[in-house]
């Protein structure tokens, strides 16, 4: 099995990114050998290997394929959302998480406790969702939605803790009410907007 007749380069990729995170979810990252991802996407090793360095590096490029940030799709697709409204939206979805991104990202964060392969890639992948959340942050406390006072890079680290802690306790393992975790979500974010101006008191007529 070589390159696959008919098929471009970009497109052996994609099979191979496909096949990289159903194998991967299906096996985990210790169980998966480059051979079985290569055979599930109908290539050669040598053809992986034409696009991939190693493993671990296809671990990590078919989270960043088939894990992206939802908060940039939902900003794209309306653009004049608030941040605190995105986050809420975002965090609503996080205990229903199911698919490919959520068993990749255990996978990844698992292998990168014991390999440094996967590790380095990883420190990565997660700076720079830290540093997109931080930014996003920024541009909330720029208009208003946000506290000033907040720590833009703790908030971003305590958006990633939420997000990655979904992807380990699914609904199988501990389920919430829908209503029940909005409400705290809600009261959460609010805690996130500025402070109330106190209203001085109207001075008595003359």
């Amino acid at each position: 099995m070589g390159r696959i007749a008919g098929v471009t380069a970009a497109e052996t990729r994609e099979r191979l990114l496909q096949a990289a995170a159903e194998v991967f979810a299906e096996r985990g990252y210790d169980g998966t050998r480059v051979a079985d991802i290569a055979a599930a996407a109908g290539v050669s090793n040598g053809a992986l290997y034409a696009h991939f360095s190693s493993k671990a590096d296809l671990l990590v490029s078919a989270l960043k394929a088939h894990g992206p940030l939802m908060l940039a799709k939902l900003l794209a697709a309306a653009p004049d959302r608030s941040v605190a409204e995105l986050l809420l939206i975002v965090g609503r979805w996080l205990p229903r998480r199911k698919g490919a991104p959520g068993h990749l990202i255990v996978e990844a964060l698992v292998a990168a406790r014991r390999d440094q392969e996967v590790a380095r890639p990883m420190r990565d992948y997660l700076g720079e969702r830290a540093d997109w959340l931080a930014d996003l942050v920024r541009a909330g406390q720029a208009g208003g939605e946000l506290d000033p006072a907040l720590p833009p890079d703790a908030l971003a680290h305590f958006c990633l803790l939420l997000s990655m802690g979904s992807a380990l306790i699914t609904p199988n393992l501990h389920a919430v009410d829908d209503e029940e975790w909005s409400a705290v979500l809600t009261r959460v974010v609010a805690a996130f907007a500025p402070p109330a101006t106190p209203q001085t008191e109207a001075e008595p007529p003359r």
